[in-house]
Parts: C-alpha cells; sequence; structure tokens
C-alpha cells in the first residue's frame, strides 16, 4: 500500500467511531442515557431549555449547595436512610429503587396516602422508605429475594399490610410493585446467587456497568422508550441510575460504592425534577402541554410529551452541570448530586405552598 493509499482498517474505525458505536482509545460501559436525551432535545417541540435561566440557574444551584454542603455524606445524614455499610443496606436500597415509583397523590396533603412510622407521618419517596423500616422492625423479611420468590408469604395481602397507611388512601400500583418483586427476586437466583450484592460485584466498579445489567437482566428496570424519528430506544433508566446513585451516596464513593465512572450517572428523570426546573426558569412549556400539566391531565407514559419533559431534564440538568465545571473547574459536582439538590429543592418548595406550576401526571413503574 502507498503512502497515498487510504488504510482500510483505519478508515473502519473512523467510520465506526463517527457513527457512535465505537470511542477511539474507550472501551468502558456507556448507559446511552445523555445521548438519547440530547436527541429528544434536539427534536422537542413542547419543552424548551432557556440558557439564560439555565446559567442564573447554574450559579443559585452551586452557591446553595455549597451553603449546605452537599456531599455523598449527606445521604446516610437523613434518619430514615440506612447507616450501616454491609450487605443488608445493599438490599435494603436494592428494594427501595426496586419500588421507587409513583407517590403522587390526587388528595389533599392531609387525606393522601401517608405512612406512620417513629411517630411522624411521611409522604412520597419517604413513605417508601418508613414503610420498609418498619416492616424490617416487625419481622418482615421485605428486603430478602427469597421472600419476594415465596408465592405463599409474599402475597399482596402482606404487601398490603407492608405499606398500610394511616389514611384512606391506599399505596398506588401495589400490585406492579408486587410483580416487580416476584421478576427481581427470580432474575437475583437465576443470575446472581439471591444477592444484589453480586450483581454490583458483576459491574466492576462500573456505575454504567451496573446501570446496564439492570436494564439488560430486569424487565422492571428497562425504562427505554421510542421517540419518533429514532431506530433506537431512548434509555432513560431512571431506577437503574438511582440504585447506583444511592449505593455511590450511601457507602461515600467506597466499598461497594466505589464506581470510577460516577459521573457517568444523569439526573433521574422523573415528575419532581420537570416540575422544579420549570419554576426555576430553565425549562418551558409549548401552550398545550402547559395546559395540559395546570390541569393535571393524565399524560400517557411513552409518549411523545412525556419523553420530551423526562428527556429535556436530563438534558438541562447536564447543561447546568457544565456551566458550574466551566465556572468552577474545581468543583467535585456531578448530576447525582445536582438531582439529590433539585429534589430537597421541590420539596421545599412544596412545603411552604409556593409551587407555581403543579407536576404533571404519569401513573408508571418507571418513576
Amino acid at each position: 500500500m502507498s503512502d497515498d493509499e487510504a488504510d482500510p482498517e483505519l478508515l473502519a474505525l473512523l467510520r465506526q467511531h463517527l457513527q457512535g458505536k465505537r470511542r477511539i482509545g474507550d472501551d468502558e460501559p456507556e448507559t446511552g442515557v445523555l445521548d438519547g436525551a440530547e436527541y429528544v432535545y434536539d427534536n422537542s417541540i413542547d419543552v424548551a431549555l432557556d440558557m439564560r435561566g439555565c446559567k442564573n440557574a447554574a450559579v443559585n444551584i452551586y452557591a446553595q449547595m455549597q451553603e449546605k454542603g452537599y456531599s455523598p455524606a449527606k445521604w446516610s445524614a437523613h434518619e430514615l436512610h440506612p447507616k450501616t455499610k454491609d450487605d443488608a443496606t445493599v438490599a435494603f436500597i436494592f428494594t427501595m429503587d426496586l419500588l421507587n415509583f409513583s407517590f403522587w397523590s390526587e388528595r389533599s396533603a392531609a387525606e393522601r396516602f401517608a405512612i406512620s412510622y417513629r411517630d411522624k407521618q411521611w409522604t412520597g419517596y419517604w413513605s417508601l422508605v418508613a414503610a420498609l423500616q418498619r416492616a424490617l422492625d416487625e419481622g418482615i423479611p421485605i428486603t430478602d429475594s427469597h421472600f419476594w420468590q415465596d408465592e405463599e408469604e409474599c402475597t399482596l395481602d402482606v404487601l398490603k399490610h407492608v405499606f398500610r397507611s394511616c389514611t384512606d388512601e391506599e399505596m398506588p400500583l401495589l400490585e406492579e410493585r408486587l410483580a416487580c418483586l416476584r421478576e427481581s427476586g427470580t432474575v437475583l437466583y437465576q443470575k446472581y446467587e439471591c444477592s444484589p450484592v453480586n450483581l454490583i460485584k458483576a459491574a466492576r466498579g462500573s456505575a454504567a456497568a451496573l446501570v446496564n445489567l439492570l436494564a439488560r437482566d430486569f424487565g422492571c428496570f428497562r425504562d427505554e422508550h421510542r421517540f419518533e424519528g429514532r431506530r433506537k430506544p431512548i434509555r432513560l433508566l431512571k431506577r437503574a441510575q438511582i440504585f447506583a446513585a444511592d449505593i455511590w451516596a450511601c457507602f461515600e464513593g467506597e466499598g461497594y460504592g466505589a464506581f470510577r465512572d460516577i459521573d457517568k450517572i444523569t439526573m433521574f428523570a422523573d415528575y419532581r425534577l420537570p416540575q422544579v426546573l420549570n419554576i426555576m426558569g430553565c425549562l418551558s412549556y409549548s401552550p398545550p402541554l402547559d395546559v395540559a400539566v395546570r390541569a393535571k391531565r393524565n399524560i400517557t407514559s411513552g409518549s411523545n410529551w412525556e419523553m420530551q419533559l423526562r428527556a429535556c431534564s436530563i438534558w438541562c440538568v447536564e447543561l447546568i452541570r457544565r456551566e458550574i465545571i466551566k465556572q468552577h473547574p474545581d468543583a467535585k459536582l456531578n448530576a447525582v448530586l445536582i438531582d439529590f439538590f433539585l429534589y430537597d429543592t421541590i420539596k421545599e418548595i412544596e412545603s411552604a405552598g409556593q409551587e407555581t406550576i403543579p407536576h404533571h401526571r404519569t401513573r408508571s413503574i418507571w418513576y
């Protein structure tokens, strides 16, 4: 081959790189979540980003996170989160994130589903954590995958008892939650010797690999959907990503949480983050979508509207993260910590009665 001729192997490698099939010199796992989010954002007609709003939000978010000392250690500081760093805690977090979806209610604060535990009433995500802690206190092995597989012991009636409310409203989607437990118990038995610890070990220190394993092996973690114009499904993987993030935060980046690529995890696309990003002036909606959200109409899971709300929120937080790093190159900050901060912020706004727009209504197991 002469110097004037192109090297066919080099051309093939370059072609793969340009097509996104392979990264030159990088064989590390990728979740594909950010790429999918950017694609939806680029093709979105009902959700838009305000770049000035994102820049302003980056300044305010960074200042407040510094003031409040956001770090992985903040995760364990909450009274309901586990305090030990052991296999039992991994099992608790796996169960927690397996069932971490759909807590919203149309009822008033006094009437909505709530868990009474430790002389307090807990709603939303915290109702789940409180119910799991209460079940363990009562001797119910709710975090044991052997228990999930036992159709005589782990029944819908038992789950109703575990998640019994101190109001008249029942926890949403109980049958779906039981199905998630049953499926995951089977997968853990077949592939991971009944232990989520072995699932983490199989990821070999990669948060992205852990997310990919969850999406590959567990149907109830496979949060991916079609969006018009794209052959590959858009991967959002909210609960798979939050499991990796919670393990990282609980173990403070050590032991089971020692992920070399935790920064590849994006924010967790749910119904609260689009709301807070809209309130902060980062996201805006088309008039039809805005009307639907404000009227609290049901938005179908996997629909174009819902995909735009979730994916554009992921891309929005990524741009905020990049802006913070641009202004503060030494900042130890990732999308996980920004997500934790934004979730706490919207709950504070809710408690203060200062919501200027409701969250969108989508009932599903994905978030």
